[in-house]
């Protein structure tokens, strides 16, 4: 039936006579009864995405005219959150293209109606095609002269799925049978999924997981296989659950590779230490959080005559991961590890990641380890790379060797223990080499844009129960600056070589995106000139330090600038300043530190390094590299995701419970942003942002927003509000959904 419909369809809006009609009006041109209704919406369908029709206004078909047949594009379609207007951007695979060429930010809006059955993520096939303003703007005075860019000017239409992205779901049940229904939750797929396979168990109201089976016909409801019961609203850790659902993350290991694990020996056998450079009688240690189970690195600190020398041992996890193994194919699937509010969803199974590969004290571990060489200022003078064996002295915590670090001599020498007394002392002569470095990459142009964080404490069933603000300082910093000079050691070492290899890069930035961030900070009465030159941003950062507004500017220059990302090609890094740059120091959470290691060492063992192996593990092409690189940028997306949210969602809980506690609770906030509808704050110890509508104002209708001087003013002889003031502030409302928390001044 629906190929007749199809034909007849050709020929009915092919005649000379035809006017653009609906769907309805089609049924009865064509007589279709109400039986047929459904065939020929595919039929529409049909014809629509091999663009053979198209959907003008008022959702009447037409053949397509000179502006619709544009040409078409690959790439990926995003939605917007706005249900209530759904809508989406496409951005091309190929964003060289010569529509493109003008374009700061490559991409094309496509209206909801041009959408057809595309997902969020998936890769689509679009038509592309040139719009003109509407009639309308020629009488207005605000859009008379106004000058449209690329991205306005052109709109997109789907007309084929090209790859489905995997689609899981998370939702509440409704209905039985053929009724059977999910409630997605996701704001950017559609509100309702038609359920199939439903389990026997589930029941209406059950919080459940699903994956995507089909969707062939924009106006009914995507089908999705139910996959799980999460269970009921109130069900202990159901928050968390969700977004591990949602986003896809993988809860356990394959059968495969927690044997292939469990086969791994926990003692290293003598041959091996034999072959490698012996470190355990020498001073290494590891800093990590308080809280912290795995450890890849360690770091030892020698005083030479005009310098220091620096060992990063990085725990050797390529010795226990072979390429194309079961442990190797899941840890490249998974990309890294996972630090959610509650738990730890690892790359590696915990034999490995907490076990054999983790750099413990007092037990001894295999490293591959980079030994830089610098000069009294901080130049590095030379770098070798080697296979070693450590027994790590001892584990710090941050806070541990932060106050090490400050002691003065009457308190180090005070200590009890000799080997503490002697780890003081290695640690200060750590942080006078650390300094140097750190002050050095500043001045060859790396931005500070470090920030503190709020950690939300949990009791056993996940429920919050306090929260602490982690400061970075110079326990961090110290650490930071040798894993930066790894990192970058190894990354020129790779470079120089023929090995295709994975490198970490930051593009530069966008000048619109900086211009608009420039705005931002002249808002906050800070002086700006042309932030698109590096020292210029430098200047403004260094004079925002421990400022009021120093969060905010530096979480909005971050959002300016692109996100960092993988490539089988070394582009730099503009955030940190620096031509060569890659990840080496953390093959335990992250799959392109171990795809590093090998192929450093296949180059040692080209070399013949003595440490290296005679046969080197096999390295991947570089088309393969290209791969993978694509692939693990997206699962640290994901994960990053998975992390803000479910952080977001315990502190959103901390809030309310304190709110619940003391109802007239308030809390100091600063000012970070002010627009026509509000003003934007931060609540000072746990760095929540939120909004303090107009209409939220003490006597709001005396209020008015002032474009030119940025503020809300007062028309009595009320103070008034500006960016960068402290203000006290009680929660009104959050909106869990949209991320949205509501306040008012106090």
């Amino acid at each position: 039936m629906k190929d007749l419909l199809i034909q007849q369809l050709r020929e009915l809006v092919r005649q000379p006579d035809y006017r653009p009609a609906n769907k309805s009006e089609l049924a009865r041109a064509l007589g279709v009864t109400p039986k047929e209704r459904k065939s020929l919406r595919e039929a529409i369908v049909e014809l629509e995405n091999s663009g053979e029709i198209v959907a003008g206004k008022k959702s009447r078909y037409h053949l397509p005219s000179r502006n619709d047949q544009g040409e078409t594009q690959i790439g990926t379609i995003r939605f917007s959150k706005d249900r209530k207007r759904r809508s989406a951007w496409f951005f091309p695979a190929n964003s060289e293209a010569s529509i493109f060429a003008s374009m700061e930010n490559p991409r094309i809006f496509v209206p909801g109606r041009f959408c057809s059955t595309a997902l969020d993520g998936d890769e689509v096939e679009v038509r592309l095609s040139k719009q003109e303003p509407p009639r309308w703007h020629k009488h207005s005075r605000k859009h008379q002269d106004r000058i449209y860019d690329e991205e306005e000017t052109w709109q997109a239409r789907v007309v084929q799925i090209s790859k489905r992205k995997t689609h899981k779901l998370v939702g509440t049940f409704h209905g039985k049978g053929s009724r059977a229904s999910l409630a997605s939750e996701d704001s950017k797929l559609p509100p309702r999924f038609q359920l199939i396979d439903i389990l026997p168990e589930a029941s209406t109201g059950d919080v459940v997981a699903a994956e995507f089976v089909e969707w062939s016909d924009p106006n009914l409801p995507p089908v999705a296989r139910m996959t799980e019961i999460l269970g009921r609203e109130d069900t202990a850790g159901i928050d968390i659950l969700r977004v591990i659902h949602r986003l896809g993350l993988p809860l356990e290991f394959p059968a495969p590779v927690l044997a292939e694990a469990e086969e791994i020996p926990d003692l290293i056998d003598d041959e091996e230490i034999v072959r490698r450079e012996d470190w355990r009688e020498r001073e290494v240690f590891t800093i990590d959080p308080e809280d912290a189970r795995d450890f890849d690195d360690a770091i030892s600190v020698t005083n030479l005559e005009d310098g220091w020398e620096v060992a990063i041992h990085i725990a050797d996890v390529s010795h226990y991961v072979k390429p194309d193994s079961e442990l190797d194919k899941e840890a490249r699937r998974r990309g890294n590890s996972v630090y959610l509010a509650d738990r730890v969803i690892p790359m590696l199974p915990e034999k490995l990641s907490n076990g054999v590969c983790s750099l413990k004290p007092d037990v001894e571990r295999l490293t591959h380890a980079a030994v830089l060489r610098f000069d009294s200022s901080g130049a590095r003078k030379s770098a070798r790379f080697v296979s070693a064996v450590i027994c790590s002295a001892r584990r710090f915590s941050y806070e541990e060797a932060f106050a090490l670090m400050r002691a003065d001599e009457a308190t180090t020498a005070s200590l009890e223990s000799g080997k503490d007394r002697q780890l003081a002392s290695h640690l200060k002569r750590a942080w006078k080499l650390a300094e140097i470095l750190r002050r050095r990459r500043f001045d060859e142009g790396a931005l500070n844009l470090d920030f503190p964080e709020v950690r939300v404490l949990l009791d056993e069933n996940g429920r919050p129960t306090g929260a602490k603000k982690s400061i970075y300082d110079e326990s961090h910093q110290l650490i930071e600056e040798f894993m930066l000079a790894a990192n970058e050691a190894v990354a020129l070492e790779t470079k120089n070589d023929a090995t295709a290899s994975v490198y970490r890069i930051h593009e530069d930035p966008d000048q619109g995106k900086l211009e608009e961030f420039a705005e931002l900070a002249r808002t906050f009465g800070h002086e700006v000139h042309d932030v698109t030159q590096r020292a210029e941003l430098q200047k403004l950062l260094r004079a925002i330090r421990g400022t009021i507004g120093e969060n905010g500017i530096k979480l909005a220059l971050l959002k300016s600038l692109k996100r960092a990302s993988y490539s089988a090609e070394p582009l730099g890094h503009y955030g940190l300043a620096k031509a060569n740059y890659t990840h080496f120091t953390s093959p335990i959470r992250r799959y392109a530190d171990l795809a590093v290691h090998r192929v450093l060492r296949k180059i040692l063992s080209r070399r013949h390094e003595p440490t290296a192996p005679e046969v080197p593990d096999r390295t991947p092409k570089a088309s393969e590299i290209r791969d993978f690189a694509r692939h693990i940028s997206e699962t640290e997306r994901i994960a990053a995701e998975a992390e803000q949210e479910t952080r977001r969602i315990k502190i959103y809980e901390y809030l309310e419970n304190l709110v619940a506690e003391d109802a007239d609770i308030s809390f100091a906030a600063t000012i970070q942003e002010l627009r026509p509808i509000g003003a934007f704050v931060e609540i000072d110890d746990l760095l929540i942002r939120g909004l303090i509508r107009k209409n939220d104002l003490p006597r709001y209708d005396e209020y008015f927003f002032d474009r030119l001087r940025n503020e809300f003013r007062s028309r009595t002889n009320a103070p008034p509000l500006r960016a960068g003031e402290s203000i006290c502030v009680r929660l009104l409302h959050i909106d869990r959904e949209r991320g949205f928390v509501d306040f008012a001044p106090v």
